[in-house]
This record gives structure tokens, C-alpha cells and sequence, in this order.
């Protein structure tokens, strides 16, 4: 279950979505996300449905890692998809006893696990395809215009990429301690739900002093290397806005533009 976690991987390729500037993925990101949340209806998650299957298409990043993503977050979605059926009233399909499952809550309850699948779905393709180093640059890029204000871009964009990049360092530590443990006879798998919770809190105490270790290790290295916010460096590799960043961004707005008409036509 740990390891099915894709949040925060890097999938190496050479394909167009991967060589796009990490600005432009960084903000079609952040626009898919707000347009999944203007969407609703059937038409408009197809719509959306389409151009997410065209990305993962073209990036070459297979279907079956990405769907793997998924299997941590199922219980989510599930718990999302039973309280919006049970929940809102309307008019009256099913009932069991109690519970009543209505046609307006089985609406919404369909259209709230779909629009979590496609956001967790969508989210991932970002660091799926851009490296750590290009993700904090084109945070910091973004970001820079709001220095005048004394906004700390540099920062911000260096934390949020040290917390998506240690995801799946912290995830393969917790594995290796859960590993240690069911050799020395722990239990993790048997019993009930408040079973397995309460057995997995051992894990913490050594999943704590493992994450501090490693944050240690990278603020001495770092400090190692002289690495300041204050100094301006330069980068081996620049970000420059090509045709292929042109024409993506180009596609990504008419696909915007769909999205939008498409809900106030309907």
C-alpha cells in the first residue's frame, strides 16, 4: 500500500509533456484543478476526461503507475461517495430502513469521486514528469513578482519541493520500519480497522527520529555546500519559453475555453 503512493515521484522521460517548462505545467496544473471544481455535469468531466487522457498519452507515463496512485486514496474516495449518497436529500430511490439514498445524493456522490480521481490523477502528472530541481525553479518563477511585496519566493518554492520530494523517502523509510517490525513478530494486517490503526502507532517513534535524521543530514549538507537564499546563483540549465511551451499553452486555453462554454451553454 505504501509504495503504491505516486505523489511526489519522478517518472524519468523524454517525452513533450516532460521537456515543457515547468511554468507552463506548473500553471495548467493549477487551472485543470479550478476547472474540475466548475464542471458539473457529465459532458463537462467528459470533457476533462479527455484532455487528462491526452496528457497521459502523450507523456508516455504508463497507465498502470499512474493508476496505482489511486489504491492509498480508496478508502477516501470511498468514504466521500457513501456520505454524499446518504446525506442529501431529495428524491427517494432506495431506502433502507433509516438510510435513504436519493437520486440528487447519488448524483453528487458519483460526481464527487470523479472529480477526486481526475484531481489526484491530474496533480500527479505535474511531478510525475517535471524533475525536483525544475519544479523549484518554476515555483520560484512564478513566485518572484511577489518579492517587491517581501514575499519569500525562494523559500516557499524550496520548501514546498523538499516536502514532495521526501514523500517518497519518508514512505520507503515507514516500509523498511514496518518491514523491521513484522520480523520481530508485529502484526499489521489481522483484526479490524481500530486494530490495524492502533498497531501501525509504534511505527511512529522511529518514523520521527528517521525523518529528523534526514532533515539534518540535508540542512548540513546544504550548509556544506555554502547554500543561502540571499546569494544569487546562476543555473547550469536556464528556463526558456519555447515554441513547444507556446503551442501547449495555446492547446490548454482552448481546452479552457470549452470548459467555460460548455457550462454556460449548459
Amino acid at each position: 500500500m505504501i509504495r503504491d503512493i505516486t505523489l511526489g515521484q519522478y517518472y524519468p522521460g523524454n517525452s513533450y509533456v516532460h521537456r515543457l517548462d515547468p511554468r507552463v505545467k506548473i500553471l495548467a496544473t493549477l487551472l485543470y484543478i479550478v476547472s474540475l471544481f466548475v464542471v458539473d455535469d457529465f459532458i463537462g468531466f467528459a470533457v476533462v476526461f479527455l484532455g487528462l487522457a491526452v496528457v497521459i498519452a502523450v507523456s508516455k507515463v504508463p497507465l498502470r503507475f499512474i493508476l496505482r496512485g489511486l489504491k492509498p486514496v480508496f478508502i477516501i474516495i470511498l468514504f466521500t461517495f457513501v456520505i454524499n449518497m446518504f446525506m442529501i436529500q431529495g428524491e427517494t430511490l432506495v431506502s433502507f430502513g433509516f438510510l435513504t439514498i436519493t437520486r440528487e445524493g447519488l448524483r453528487t456522490a458519483v460526481f464527487m469521486a470523479v472529480r477526486l480521481i481526475l484531481l489526484i490523477i491530474g496533480s500527479s502528472m505535474l511531478t510525475l514528469t517535471t524533475r525536483p530541481i525544475s519544479l523549484t525553479d518554476g515555483i520560484e518563477a512564478l513566485l518572484s513578482p511577489f518579492k517587491k511585496l517581501g514575499l519569500p519566493a525562494h523559500e516557499l518554492a524550496m520548501m514546498m519541493t523538499i516536502a514532495l520530494r521526501f514523500i517518497p523517502t519518508l514512505l520507503e523509510e515507514t516500509d523498511k520500519i514496518m518491514k523491521a517490525q513484522q520480523a520481530r513478530g508485529a502484526d499489521f494486517e489481522s483484526g479490524n480497522i481500530i486494530r490495524r490503526a492502533k498497531a501501525l502507532v509504534p511505527i511512529l517513534v522511529p518514523l520521527f527520529i528517521s525523518a529528523f535524521r534526514i532533515a539534518q543530514e540535508l540542512a548540513m549538507a546544504m550548509e556544506a555546500r555554502c547554500y543561502g537564499s540571499n546569494i544569487k546563483r546562476t543555473r547550469m540549465n536556464g528556463m526558456k519559453f519555447h515554441s513547444r511551451d507556446l503551442i501547449a499553452s495555446i492547446v490548454f486555453v482552448i481546452f479552457l475555453a470549452v470548459i467555460v462554454a460548455e457550462r454556460i451553454v449548459l
